[in-house]
C-alpha cells in the first residue's frame, strides 16, 4: 500500500508540473496576441520592459518574492512544499520563455479579430491549466497562497487580498507605463479576463481527475 500512496503521488506531481506547463503556454499565446492581459502580468510586463528582462524570467522573480514572503508568513512550513512550489515557478518561467520567444517568437499577427482569437485561446488554455492545478492541490500558485495566509491572520477575506494584487497590477503598470513611456497593457484583454478567468477556472477545477476514471 505504501508503494501504491507513493507512486500515486508521483502521478499527481507529473500531471501538476504538465498543467503548470500549460498554464505557461496559455499566458504567453494572451501576451503574443497583444490585446492586453490580466492585471498582475500588466505589471510584469511593464517592469520586463523597465529591466530589459524576458517576460518568464521577471514572472519568475515576482512569483518567487511572493513565495519568499509566504515562507516568512507560514507559521506551519512544509520545507518539501515550499521547495516543489520553487521548482514550479522557475520551470513555469522558463516556459513561458521558450514559448513567447522561441515558439512564438517570429509569430507576427496584425489582424485584430485574429489577434482577439489567439487571446481567447490563450485565456482558456491558461484557465484550463490553473484550474487543473488546483484541482490536483500538490502544488500552489504563491500569489494565491500568500492571500490565504495574510487571511489567516487578519479580519480580510482572501479574495480582498487578491483583489488589492490586481489593483495594483493594474495601477502599477499604468504609472509605469506613462512614467517610462512603455507601451498600455492595460486593456481589452485585461477586461475581458476579469469576467471570464474565474468562470473558466472553476469549470476546469470542477472536471473529473484523470487519475480517477
Amino acid at each position: 500500500m505504501a508503494g501504491k500512496r507513493f507512486n500515486y503521488s508521483y502521478k499527481v506531481l507529473l500531471i501538476s508540473f504538465m498543467y503548470y506547463t500549460i498554464s505557461g503556454l496559455g499566458m504567453s499565446m494572451s501576451i503574443k496576441a497583444d490585446i492586453g492581459v490580466t492585471c498582475f502580468n500588466a505589471l510584469i510586463l511593464s517592469l520586463s520592459d523597465i529591466f530589459s528582462m524576458k517576460v518568464g524570467s521577471m514572472s519568475m522573480l515576482a512569483n518567487i518574492s511572493f513565495l519568499i514572503m509566504c515562507f516568512l508568513l507560514d507559521r506551519k512550513k512544509n520545507i518539501y512544499q515550499y521547495l516543489l512550489m520553487l521548482i514550479a515557478q522557475l520551470c513555469f518561467g522558463s516556459v513561458v520563455n521558450f514559448f513567447l520567444y522561441n515558439l512564438l517568437g517570429g509569430f507576427v499577427l496584425t489582424n485584430y479579430f485574429l489577434k482577439l482569437a489567439l487571446f481567447f485561446v490563450g485565456l482558456f488554455v491558461t484557465c484550463f491549466g490553473v484550474g487543473r492545478v488546483l484541482y490536483y492541490k500538490a502544488l500552489q500558485f504563491p500569489i494565491e497562497n500568500f492571500c490565504t495566509l495574510l487571511e489567516r491572520r487578519s479580519k480580510h477575506s482572501m479574495k480582498f487580498y487578491r483583489y488589492g494584487i490586481d489593483v495594483i497590477g493594474v495601477s502599477g503598470s499604468l504609472i509605469l507605463s506613462f512614467a517610462f513611456s512603455l507601451p498600455i497593457y492595460i486593456r481589452e484583454g485585461t477586461i475581458i479576463s476579469l469576467f471570464l478567468f474565474s468562470h473558466i477556472m472553476s469549470w476546469s477545477y470542477g472536471l473529473r481527475g484523470a487519475l480517477e476514471k
